[in-house]
Order: C-alpha cells, then sequence, then structure tokens
C-alpha cells in the first residue's frame, strides 16, 4: 500500500489496483494535476474534510469514481447532485478487489453538540484504520493506523492512548493542516517518543510526501 499525504487528512492511497482519495477538504493545497481515482471515500461533513469544489474537481479527472460517504454527507451530495453510495457503522463492501468496512457514528465532542455530526471511520483493504474525526475502537485490528494528532476535539495524550490501544504495528500523522509547518513539530516529535518505547513505529509523514507500507 502506498500512501500520499496531500495535506491534512486527504490522502492519495494506492493498494491493488485501486486508487483512493479520503476526505478532500478545504485545508489541503492540492497540486495542479489531480491524481485519478477510482473511490472518494468521506468520514464526514466538516469543511476541512468535506469541500464541494474539490470533489467536483477530482470528479472532473475521474468521471468514472465512486465517492463513499455516510447518511449526512449524502444528504449534502443529494444537493449538489452528486451521485453517491452510503456506507456506515457495521457497513462491509467490496468495489472490485478493495474491501472496505465502515465504523463508528459520531464525531469526537468538541464542546456539547458544537459541531456534532456523523463521523465514519473505515477500515481500508484490510491494512489501514482511517477514523476520521473520533477514536472508535474496532474489534478488527489491521497493520496501519491513521493518527489524528492535532484539532479542538483532541489532546496529544488521548491520539497516544489511542494508537496505544489499537495496537497497529504503525501509524502516521493525520488531521494536522492547521498546524504551520515550523511548528508542527511536538505534534510529530511526542507520539513518536512514547509509540515507538511501545513498539509501534511512528511515521513521520507531512504533505506532500509518500511512504509505502
Amino acid at each position: 500500500m502506498k500512501i500520499k499525504k496531500l495535506g491534512h487528512c486527504c490522502l492519495f492511497i494506492e493498494t491493488k489496483d485501486t486508487k483512493i482519495v479520503t476526505d478532500p477538504g478545504a485545508w489541503t493545497d492540492y497540486p495542479d494535476t489531480l491524481p485519478e481515482v477510482d473511490i472518494i471515500l468521506i468520514t464526514h461533513e466538516h469543511q476541512d474534510h468535506f469541500h464541494v469544489p474539490a470533489i467536483k474537481e477530482f470528479l472532473n479527472v475521474s468521471p468514472q469514481a465512486v465517492v463513499i460517504c455516510n447518511n449526512s454527507v449524502a444528504k449534502l451530495l443529494h444537493d449538489e447532485g452528486i451521485t453517491y453510495e452510503v456506507m456506515q457503522d457495521g457497513s462491509d463492501k467490496s468495489f472490485g478487489d478493495l474491501h472496505l468496512e465502515g465504523y463508528g457514528k459520531d464525531h469526537a465532542e468538541i464542546y456539547g453538540e458544537f459541531g456534532q455530526v456523523e463521523n465514519t471511520g473505515f477500515i481500508i483493504a484490510d491494512e489501514l484504520y482511517y477514523p476520521g474525526d473520533g477514536f472508535f475502537m474496532p474489534e478488527k485490528k489491521v497493520n496501519i493506523l491513521a493518527l489524528p494528532v492535532a484539532g479542538p476535539w483532541l489532546l496529544i495524550k488521548e491520539a497516544i492512548d489511542f494508537a496505544k490501544e489499537y495496537g497497529a504495528k504503525k501509524c502516521f500523522p493525520v488531521h494536522d493542516g492547521m498546524l504551520r509547518d515550523d511548528r508542527r513539530g511536538p505534534y510529530h516529535r511526542v507520539p513518536k517518543a512514547v509509540l515507538e518505547k511501545e513498539g509501534i513505529e511512528f511515521v513521520e509523514l507531512n504533505a506532500g510526501e509518500e511512504v509505502e507500507f
């Protein structure tokens, strides 16, 4: 599996013969030429994960791409005339050789009901767990975790504890697009220092960088 971080939570994933982009949001600086994709995967409706102009640009490049989302996002896509397939907590679907599973129902609490929306995490190709904005803990374990490390809804301690409890062999940071490049270091260094003592490899991944797992 190859993963290129376009920015924040927008990942370009290549697995077998399938190309996926996750959460094309408003906080990502997209390349001039977007990659062709087979699937556009959206966890929830917050603008840093769901940006209609970006979704339409991906569909212009890849009109055959399937947009996968939960019911909350589906209502917004319907209003924009964009077709979609719904996956939610407990969903299990195959798209060609790609296996997807949906996990979780709620966005992590920011403050009370403020910003509270439906959030669906995904296990992708039985290799990667991408939880979106939440720390839902699936019973199923896979080898790679996309770990949120910054934001108004989390503490770095919570992120580290989540990674330890989930127990993936490798993880990399997401949800860090609000941080300045020269001030992102602690949000990567602290999890790396703690998790690698626990036998979990923390792969530092910044926007524009690619890693193969």
